[in-house]
């Protein structure tokens, strides 16, 4: 086995740290969705007020993203569960250690950069 093959046990590890992922970011997406409803501009509240809910719904709309995001790269990353833990560009190991960090990452650190 090679320095940056995953073993079975981290595998396991990995594959556990995805599926909790998962059951943590469905319920948080739902919560979500009450945030980023449309404001009413008919409503009567000051100008400021209307800024800041602007502001907090835009936020919450990025915030949102980001966790669709995740959630469907961590489904994805179980999905395609027999080429875990190789970068879906190089096709070289992407490392226990980056894994850990960010499970669901489909790519290697070099590959992640380049793309960015």
């Amino acid at each position: 086995m090679e320095e940056d093959d995953l073993s079975e046990k981290q595998r396991e590890e990995l594959r556990e740290l995805l599926q909790s992922t998962i059951s943590e970011l469905e319920p948080l997406l739902a919560s979500f969705n009450a945030a980023s409803e449309i404001i009413d501009l008919d409503q009567p509240i000051g100008r400021l007020s209307r800024m800041d809910e602007l502001q907090r719904q835009a936020m919450s709309k990025a915030n949102r993203h980001q966790l669709i995001k995740k959630l469907n790269q961590s489904k994805q990353a179980l999905a395609l569960w027999e080429d875990y833990g190789y970068c879906r560009s190089c096709e070289e190991p992407v490392g226990y250690k980056r894994l850990k960090a960010r499970p669901e990452t489909p790519y290697c650190l070099e590959c992640q950069s380049a793309r960015e």
